[in-house]
């Protein structure tokens, strides 16, 4: 399977915030060709999907909050105006995977979510971090939270946080398989505060993972994301961007 490289745009929160359009146009040059969006400091959905067209710039998949009550109308206006098919969940709060009585509430919201954006031909999915691979009752609540969701929420895996968790990403993403069809790559010390680092530079193994990926089939799409970086934002991401294009995997 062939994958489609794209950008996690929350790596250039602050940038966009100052200059979205610039900042946009910055990533064009880079080589990026499609991006993921993470909210739209400064403009709307509808402003910015027309310059990601202008720019030649994919809307692969785009973080927005869960389509139920207050946040509805938000979320699916948010989805039109980009014309986006795949509505990502990039947060629940850590406490409530704890338990497993919480994990389930939390999977009941996904499903209600997902049961809403389906008649409109859009696919959720959930995105972890690392507290969602903590242990409970003796395996990953990730684990617990896979099987209490309706098998149409899929999971956007970030590999980072996963081995930060303590899980080794390449098996996860194989045992996940199709169902992971969007992979978060970011790399660095795995630890949870610490600064990011371009692909290929830290502790995450990225060309076992993309290896994994190709034999189970997840990973339609690698999104490059660094939450923070203490070198050049703009310079990681390019050099993360040629890790993907110029390696032999």
């Amino acid at each position: 399977m062939t994958s489609g490289i794209a950008l996690q745009l929350y790596s250039l929160r602050e940038e966009l915030a100052r200059d979205f359009a610039g900042t946009l146009r910055r990533v064009a040059a880079m080589g990026y060709t499609a991006v993921e969006t993470a909210g739209f400091a400064g403009t709307t959905p509808k402003k910015a999907a027309k310059l990601f067209r202008d720019l030649g710039l994919a809307v692969v998949a785009a973080h927005v909050p869960l389509p139920l009550g207050a946040k509805q109308k938000e979320a699916l206006s948010t989805l039109e105006a980009l014309a986006c098919t795949r509505a990502v969940c990039a947060w629940q709060p850590p406490e409530q995977f704890t338990t497993r009585d919480g994990i389930h509430r939390t999977a009941e919201q996904l499903n209600q979510a997902a049961a809403i954006l389906a008649p409109r031909g859009v696919t959720l999915y959930y995105h972890n971090h690392w507290f969602e691979l903590v242990p409970v009752e003796g395996r990953p609540a990730l684990w617990h939270l896979v099987e209490a969701l309706d098998p149409a929420v899929h999971l956007e895996i970030d590999v980072y946080w996963a081995q930060t968790g303590g899980v080794n990403p390449a098996e996860l993403v194989a045992a996940l398989g199709p169902r992971a069809d969007l992979l978060h790559l970011k790399d660095g010390p795995c630890v949870v505060e610490a600064p990011m680092t371009p692909l290929g530079t830290g502790r995450v193994d990225i060309p076992a993972v993309l290896a994994a990926a190709r034999a189970s089939g997840a990973g339609q799409w690698l999104i490059v994301e660094l939450d923070r970086c203490e070198t050049d934002m703009f310079a990681a991401l390019e050099q993360s961007l040629r890790f993907l294009v110029t390696g032999n995997w």
